[in-house]
């Protein structure tokens, strides 16, 4: 039987790696992508749902199909093919760290009915904290493979996960995750 009640979060993989330690997390992401996209399988194939939330970086016009067109002719070209949406997937825009944070996410994950969520994505230390706290705050289960997010350096990412840890959010690796 399908369970639509999970919903898994892709944190910032659209991404043009345009700044500094750009390189180093490019480089982190790319390594991480095939045990997302494995995951990201597996969520889908139990019948849960896949929300992919970003950076807009600033562009207020922009829509997140033009986002992945502008992310093509960037270094985050590779990263972005491999962990390519699909036509069922979500999306959302966000502004600041948290994809919570002025965005419509929590209204779209009760559309979708999820009560638990699986974030993933990058940076642990920014991006994927900020917004796993915030589910955690929403009363949602949560839980933060440390196999499927990354980080310019493995002690960011440590330490980020940590932190979860001692929120009460799993962080344990993404193997034995399903919808």
């Amino acid at each position: 039987m399908p369970n639509r009640d999970v919903s898994l979060l892709i944190l910032d993989v659209i991404n043009p790696f345009d700044f500094p330690a750009a390189g180093k997390l490019r480089a982190r992401a790319l390594r991480m992508a095939p045990r997302l996209a494995r995951l990201k399988r597996r969520i889908k194939s139990a019948g849960g749902s896949c929300v992919y939330v970003n950076d807009n970086f600033g562009l207020w016009q922009s829509n997140f199909r033009e986002l992945l067109a502008r992310v093509q002719e960037t270094p985050g070209a590779e990263l972005a093919n491999r962990l390519a949406p699909e036509e069922d997937d979500r999306f959302v825009l966000k502004p600041r760290n948290s994809g919570f944070f002025q965005t419509p996410l929590e209204l779209l994950l009760q559309h979708l009915g999820a009560k638990r969520v699986i974030v993933t994505g990058i940076a642990a230390e920014s991006c994927v904290l900020a917004t796993a706290l915030d589910a955690h705050i929403r009363e949602l289960d949560c839980h933060v493979p440390g196999d499927c997010t990354e980080s310019v350096s493995e002690a960011r990412k440590h330490a980020a996960l940590q932190v979860l840890a001692a929120a009460r959010i799993g962080t344990g690796a993404s193997a034995g995750l399903t919808a």
